[in-house]
């Protein structure tokens, strides 16, 4: 199983340790662009115009000045450096023995600077959208997309993926569509209708992931997307539209008003 996840535009900037080690990253097919993406980045961020290209406001001046030290800058473990409301409700920290296990095995975040880091990858804080256009790269999307879909497309070989990514980072890279379902997230209506929530969704797709984990960390099987099913219908109701050969499924999480 695979557990994709988007990024926080927050993070906790490591306050001590040792600096990024580029070629320690996991993944590495993509070093070569992981470092022509900081350097892109650490000239942008040293620019005047610096906070209009990568779509921030003066309150972020600070973030986008840690892009221009990035290679010294103290690291931590992704999931220590990335916070909000989808990773509070994951709370990786609180995993202990085989759901640890399986959060370090199935997660993985896709970066507009790193192309995708798993949770063990130690990283510094930096502040960059897959949304931003940059003058060497173009928009990031774009960009990222050729370099991560053979690296990608061989780690999701034969898994279940389960995808919780926000729409800018979905573009990207797009998963084996047969074996792919996307989380969605509706609240009941009062009146019977329903409705996406943002926030709400964000929340529930962190403990979606916690679920995950821990089921797989309790011998549970998760290798087809029905099994996905199964192990969060224990948590919500759950509604599946199969996958398809040229189309991901979506899972429906409904929460209730």
């Amino acid at each position: 199983m695979l557990i994709l996840l988007p990024p926080s535009e927050s993070k906790t900037a490591p306050a001590s340790g040792d600096p990024l080690d580029l070629a320690a990253l996991g993944l590495p097919a993509l070093t070569a662009s992981r470092a022509q993406l900081m350097t892109e980045l650490a000239a942008v961020s040293a620019r005047d115009d610096a906070l209009q290209l990568l779509g921030v406001g003066p309150s972020l001046a600070a973030d986008v000045a840690r892009n221009r030290v990035l290679r010294s800058a103290p690291a931590a473990p992704a999931l220590e450096v990335y916070t909000g409301v989808l990773y509070d409700a994951l709370d990786a920290g609180s995993l202990a023995g085989p759901a640890r296990t399986a959060a370090d095995e199935s997660l993985l975040v896709v970066s507009a600077l790193w192309g995708a880091v798993r949770p063990t990858d130690r990283i510094p804080a930096y502040r960059l959208a897959m949304g931003a256009a940059l003058p060497g790269t173009g928009r990031l999307s774009t960009w990222w997309r050729p370099r991560l879909t053979p690296v990608l497309d061989e780690l999701a070989a034969e898994q279940v993926v389960v995808d919780c990514r926000s729409a800018a980072y979905a573009a990207a890279w797009k998963p084996p569509a047969a074996r792919t379902v996307t989380v969605r997230v509706e609240q009941q209506k009062p009146d019977g209708s329903r409705a996406v929530v943002s926030h709400h969704a964000k929340h529930t797709r962190g403990l979606v992931a916690r679920a995950l984990c821990e089921h797989r960390g309790g011998g549970g099987e998760l290798h087809t997307v029905e099994q996905v099913q199964d192990a969060l219908a224990a948590h919500w109701t759950v509604e599946l539209r199969n996958p398809t050969k040229r189309a991901a499924g979506v899972l429906t999480v409904l929460l209730p008003r």
